[in-house]
């Protein structure tokens, strides 16, 4: 059983390829972004309320109106199914037992068809990328609904895909084949191979109807000539109209935007960047969690996501006013590790984490948490 996220991550190394593994765990640049996300999160401690009589901690909650058994979801992650055989079906079957949501990534491997067949598609988020064919998008939302998806989770932090050195220096995303490079890091890994060769398809399963190649690596090479860089406010109008259940944004940092959002009828959004997979240098979305809070007011959910390893980094967030988090590099560590007990590992750690962090911070229940907010915490200014 994994025992903290960061042995997950090494194990996860360990297993699948190194080219599999650096576009999970890589981000851009410099990657100055995805190790603030995690300072950030180190700079913010807790002031503990003792001899407060929570004995108990009950992590119960809603996130964009999905019931959660606990504040966290499952991060879209792109090709994950490649980190293991029916890799998100097993992610998305892992959230469903420990009773929480997950959201579907444009570009799994699996389709949103098939991963809705195996759960219950009420539990399941859909993220969706504007492509400039703007029949293919329509398409798309048209397939998420009749699935059975009622949340739709548009990316917004995307228009163009920036420098990741890792990924330039394994030759990855700019290969339309296998290449020897990449071939050789494979066979490296006979395990994780042994299970790749023997499984039924290897392409984005999302993408097929569409003619965008196929491979896998056509078609990666493909989605960043397909995604629109010049979306604006009109497209998130535009789907408003289309989409009838609850419209979502993520990429947001800013509390403007955020108030935007508000206005334009949104039912929520997910603070992030990208995990500091897109603009290096941007700051951690726990840094603008507190000021989108108060500039949306009472009429937006928000959720956060970038750089939660821990139980207790959920209960930072929550005290600075976030409904809940979404972790995307720990499950995919997990599911790289041990399929979908890998997963259920991780989410695992997450629940005890939040659940003892509330009791030792003097917090019977979410509500008590979000209510006190502030006060349970001291940020570091130099953090």
């Amino acid at each position: 059983m994994v025992i903290s996220v960061e042995d997950a991550r090494h194990e996860a190394r360990r297993r699948v390829p190194r080219w599999l593994f650096d576009y999970v765990d890589g981000g851009a640049g410099a990657e100055h972004s995805l190790g603030r996300n995690l300072s950030a999160l180190a700079g913010i401690g807790f002031l503990p309320s003792v001899l407060s009589g929570a004995g108990t901690a009950d992590t119960g909650t809603t996130l964009f109106g999905i019931a959660h058994r606990f504040p966290v979801a499952l991060a879209p992650v792109g090709m994950a199914g490649m980190l293991a055989p029916g890799g998100e079906i097993a992610a998305a079957m892992a959230a469903a037992r420990a009773g929480i949501s997950m959201c579907v990534s444009h570009f799994a491997l699996a389709s949103i068809e098939d991963i809705a067949a195996a759960v219950d598609p009420a539990g399941l988020m859909f993220q969706l990328y504007i492509f400039r064919d703007r029949a293919m998008t329509r398409d798309m939302v048209g397939r998420a609904w009749a699935a059975g998806v009622r949340t739709l989770v548009v990316t917004v932090d995307t228009p163009v895909t920036p420098l990741r050195l890792r990924d330039a220096r394994n030759g990855f995303r700019s290969a339309t084949r296998l290449s020897g490079r990449l071939a050789g890091q494979c066979l490296l890994r006979p395990r994780w191979l042994h299970g790749t060769l023997r499984r039924p398809d290897r392409i984005i399963r999302n993408l097929e109807p569409y003619g965008m190649g196929q491979t896998l690596f056509a078609q990666a090479a493909a989605i960043g000539r397909a995604i629109d860089p010049a979306i604006g406010w009109d497209d998130i109008a535009a789907l408003r109209d289309l989409w009838k259940g609850r419209l979502i944004l993520k990429g947001i940092l800013r509390p403007d935007d955020t108030a935007r959002a508000v206005s334009a009828g949104l039912d929520g959004v997910i603070l992030s960047n990208h995990g500091g997979r897109q603009l290096d240098g941007a700051v951690s979305p726990v840094e603008t969690l507190a000021a989108c809070r108060d500039a949306a007011g009472s009429g937006l959910d928000i959720c956060v996501d970038g750089g939660f390893r821990h139980g207790t980094d959920v209960v930072k967030a929550l005290a600075l006013g976030a409904q809940g988090v979404l972790i995307g590099r720990p499950w995919a560590y997990g599911l790289a590790t041990g399929g979908m007990s890998g997963v259920g590992d991780i989410l695992t750690l997450f629940h005890t984490g939040i659940q003892t962090g509330m009791i030792l911070l003097g917090t019977p229940d979410i509500a008590d948490l979000r209510a006190r907010g502030r006060d349970h915490l001291h940020i570091d200014p130099a953090g």
